[in-house]
């Protein structure tokens, strides 16, 4: 049995609804312009009204001449009644976000079948999609039943041909294309078979698809340019099922239609491309997904969503989403989300969320939040936060938040914090403001300390020391000499200090200092370490003078220096604290330049 059909469109955005000239109030729409033109070209027109009106039109090229010569004269006057002038009630307007979109008036709308038979058994339905303006085959639109998810696209002279099976005793065909107006022929009456359900993009709850997936390199190589047609033509159509099994994406037991049914199982033996999952699916290699991901996701190489993810996904090498997750990512290479994540990302290469995250995220190599990161982050190699993080970052190499850190970083290497309230330890930690405290070989604030202090003391007559951080903690580099024919001693070391501050001239600084000793030879190991309280007193600005007690204590071997150099660093009134370690009370006394 044949039955043959022609299906007649009008040229409108396929996702707009069957609306006219009197839709709802539209913020662009009732703009007040000035416009006045004369003899000008329509479309130059109507690009300066978008300029005036501060938005796009979009429209079918076929729409109308746009070489038409119009003249137009309005002062304040809405953009709807502007149109209403060009076009004289010819064309229909929508807006949808920053665009009009500008269509044929709906009553230019017709369907008109060709010749209609049956049998008992299945239905073979062809026939042509045409242009009612201008006559013209429409290539490369969805014919489709939404109950039973049979359709084909056209090809090139507009022909398609459908087979359905069943005893049925009402079909529905509906004929989209983008920029068209969705078109429906009924015919026979009451269908029986049906998946769970159907939405379209006319009812009341409606739906929203993500396309941008099909975008993404990856599914551009996957898709066939007849599964990216049919989705865009039909975005706004979702059905429910309880199952589907594909082995490609063009190869499923949904057909052509795979790609606006939401399925509770799916099985992939290479790939799938479906509009959603609320349950399970499993692929062999990839799994494309236009919708939304519930429960579980697993691919043996990638995973694509184009929505939202809430529940586990596990990936060989790729997950790709667009839009947030909310539960566990686990990737042999990379996790990439381009919105929110709250859970755990785990990844053998890079973790990349480009908005706020929430959680655990560890990576072989890097962790990347371009946005405010909350919770921990640990990578082999780097963390990099753009803005605030409020947690840990741990790494092998470097901690990056270019706004403020409140909590911790710890690396082997590096650790970089706009405004640091935490803590940071690491060989090198830098900072513009520092209102926490820095561990490392190299705490440099910009906005903090930058000191030089030249002090002497009763073992070495000779000191410089170069302070950085802040208040709280500040790191001590410093070096010194003991000037003498037969007491040498050549020094240098590391240390730490706290500032006690009473007032803007009085402070106290209580120190902590190691450094070795060098004796005119490496035979032995001699360590001074040294625990002091310097009373500081500022002069005026950028001049500061120090002195103060000192308890120190020495490991070294008496009388191993080599000739002209210092033979007994202890004093004679030095205790024995332990065998090698003796120990002592002091002095130092200096100045400090910052």
């Amino acid at each position: 049995m044949r039955l043959k059909i022609i299906l007649l469109l009008i040229g409108i955005s396929s996702w707009c609804k069957a609306q006219n000239n009197t839709d709802d109030y539209m913020r662009n729409l009732d703009k007040l312009v000035k416009l006045d033109v004369k003899a000008k070209p329509v479309s130059e027109v109507l690009d300066r009204l978008s300029k005036t009106g501060g938005f796009f039109f979009s429209y079918s090229g076929i729409l109308f001449n746009q070489d038409s010569i119009v003249n137009v004269s309005a002062t304040n006057m809405p953009v709807r009644d502007v149109l209403d002038r060009i076009f004289d009630g010819k064309v229909a307007y929508k807006e949808m976000g920053e665009h009009v979109i500008l269509r044929y008036a709906a009553n230019h709308l017709t369907i008109e079948p060709e010749n209609i038979s049956s049998n008992e058994k299945s239905y073979q339905i062809s026939g042509y999609v045409v242009d009612k303006r201008t006559g013209q085959a429409v290539g490369k639109a969805s014919v489709y039943e939404k109950r039973t998810l049979d359709g084909d696209l056209t090809d090139d002279k507009g022909y398609f041909k459908i087979r359905i099976k069943g005893n049925h005793t009402m079909i529905i065909l509906t004929a989209s294309k983008e920029m068209y107006r969705d078109t429906s022929l009924v015919f026979l009456s009451d269908i029986k078979i049906k998946p769970e359900g159907y939405r379209d993009k006319n009812d009341e709850k409606g739906s929203f698809f993500f396309n941008t997936i099909e975008k993404s390199g990856i599914s551009r190589f996957f898709l066939s340019s007849k599964q990216k047609f049919q989705s865009l033509n039909i975005s706004g159509f979702l059905a429910n099922s309880p199952f589907q099994a594909s082995f490609t994406p063009g190869l499923s037991s949904h057909g052509i239609m795979s790609s606006q049914v939401i399925n509770k199982g799916s099985l992939n033996i290479i790939g799938g491309y479906t509009a959603g999952i609320n349950g399970v699916e499993i692929a062999g290699l990839f799994n494309i997904t236009k919708g939304n991901v519930i429960k579980l996701q697993i691919a043996g190489g990638f995973n694509g969503v184009g929505g939202s993810v809430e529940g586990v996904q596990v990936a060989g090498l790729l997950n790709d989403v667009r839009t947030g997750v909310k539960g566990v990512q686990v990737a042999g290479v990379v996790n990439h989300v381009k919105e929110d994540v709250e859970g755990v990302q785990i990844a053998g290469v890079t973790n990349i969320t480009f908005k706020g995250f929430r959680g655990t995220q560890i990576a072989g190599v890097a962790n990347i939040s371009p946005e405010k990161t909350k919770g921990t982050q640990i990578a082999g190699l780097i963390n990099y936060t753009a803005k605030e993080i409020d947690g840990v970052q741990i790494s092998g190499v470097g901690n990056i938040a270019l706004k403020e850190l409140s909590g911790v970083q710890i690396t082997g290497v590096f650790n970089y914090a706009k405004q640091m309230k935490g803590l940071q330890i690491g060989l090198v930690n830098i900072s513009d403001y520092n209102t926490g405290y820095s561990i490392g070989l190299i705490n440099y604030v910009h906005h903090g300390y930058h000191k030089i202090s030249i002090s002497t003391d009763e073992t070495i007559n000779a000191n410089i020391a170069l302070k950085t951080g802040n208040a709280k903690l500040y790191n001590i580099i410093l070096a010194g000499k003991n000037h003498g024919d037969s007491a040498k001693i050549l020094t240098a070391g590391l240390g730490f200090g706290h500032d006690f501050i009473f007032n803007n001239k009085l402070s106290v600084a209580a120190e902590i200092t190691g450094q070795y000793l060098y004796l005119g030879n490496w035979d032995h190991t001699n360590f001074l370490n040294r625990f002091q309280a310097n009373l500081q007193y500022q002069v005026f600005k950028g001049i500061t003078l120090f002195a103060g007690p000192v308890y120190s204590t020495y490991n070294g071997t008496e009388g191993s220096a080599e000739k002209g150099y210092q033979q007994r660093v202890a004093p004679q009134r030095a205790h024995k604290i332990s065998s090698g370690i003796k120990g002592w009370m002091g002095w130092n006394a200096g100045i400090t330049l910052m």
